[in-house]
């Protein structure tokens, strides 16, 4: 099969478009990242992203796995039914962010915040029955024996009765026909895009608030991207979820998203509307191919 136009060359590693001449290696985009950094955003910035007032924040987090510190005096703001992309070289601590607020790393600083309400110190299933946060991972994480509908049931473990959880199932079916008309098949059987609408609809069995999206474009044909992000987008535009992605296509992720961050080694290095760092011309050459 022909390559798409513009597609690099197999045996180059790294980003962007072009010639062998042009593209950048991993190396090259952490190294000028750093220099991103040199004017961190205030907090008054990422308060004026919100428009309004922030839903989720995060003040000053210092987190890691056992003792190793990967997130270093991070903010962030995200009001209600906003969407914000979080973008950044390979091991800028993205992932760990979102682990963060779910509550799988080591805090030792700071405070994350849900309707002004601190949630730092819960556990995740506290998270996501009483502080309405759901993370959808980024790995397959559908039980392909499991019919679609026991694989949505079991994002409902944390509901008070079984009977509520085949409500919220029902609601789910209602709302993606497309899962209804497969609901006693196994999900082994699903393509890849149906199995990413699995996951993310398992996470809707708890009425979330906030949804927690790792990689939601990760291993999919194009086709099955475009139909993941307009799920998304009509989960933020019309349900009002809030949503926090990582996302490693950071055009597509930015194109999405209402706030865009720059992560460079574990802290906050940009900031802006997601239109303001797609038209930046140093973030498009180091993570958008142009």
């Amino acid at each position: 099969m022909a390559e798409e136009p513009g597609t690099p060359k197999k045996g180059i590693s790294g980003y962007g478009k072009g010639s062998v001449d042009t593209v950048l290696s991993v190396d090259d985009v952490a190294r000028d990242a750093e220099k991103l950094s040199a004017n961190k955003p205030p907090k008054q910035q990422l308060t004026e992203l919100t428009k309004g007032e922030a839903f989720l924040s995060i003040d000053g987090l210092v987190a890691g796995y056992g003792k190793m510190e990967i997130i270093h005096n991070f903010d962030l703001r995200v009001g209600a039914g906003q969407s914000l992309c979080l973008i950044g070289p390979n091991g800028a601590g993205k992932s760990t962010i979102l682990h963060s607020i779910y509550g799988f790393t080591n805090i030792t600083g700071g405070v994350i915040s849900v309707n002004g309400n601190d949630i730092t110190r819960l556990s995740p299933n506290d998270k996501l029955k009483n502080a309405g946060i759901a993370y959808i991972l980024q790995d397959n994480s559908v039980f392909p024996d499991m019919t679609v509908e026991e694989n949505l049931l079991m994002g409902g473990f944390l509901k008070d009765s079984t009977d509520e959880a085949h409500a919220a199932a029902e609601r789910v079916f209602e709302k993606y026909s497309r899962l209804k008309d497969r609901r006693d098949q196994r999900a082994g059987v699903l393509s890849g895009g149906e199995r990413r609408l699995l996951e993310i609809s398992r996470a809707l069995i708890m009425e979330p608030d906030v949804l927690l999206v790792d990689e939601p474009s990760i291993g999919l044909e194009p086709r099955f991207i475009d139909m993941v992000f307009e799920i998304l987008d009509d989960l933020q535009n019309h349900e009002g979820k809030t949503i926090i992605m990582v996302e490693q296509n950071a055009k597509k992720g930015l194109e999405f998203a209402d706030i865009g961050y720059v992560l460079v080694s574990g802290e906050l290095a940009m900031a802006g509307t997601g239109d303001e760092l797609l038209e930046d011309p140093e973030i498009g050459r180091l993570f958008l191919g142009g």
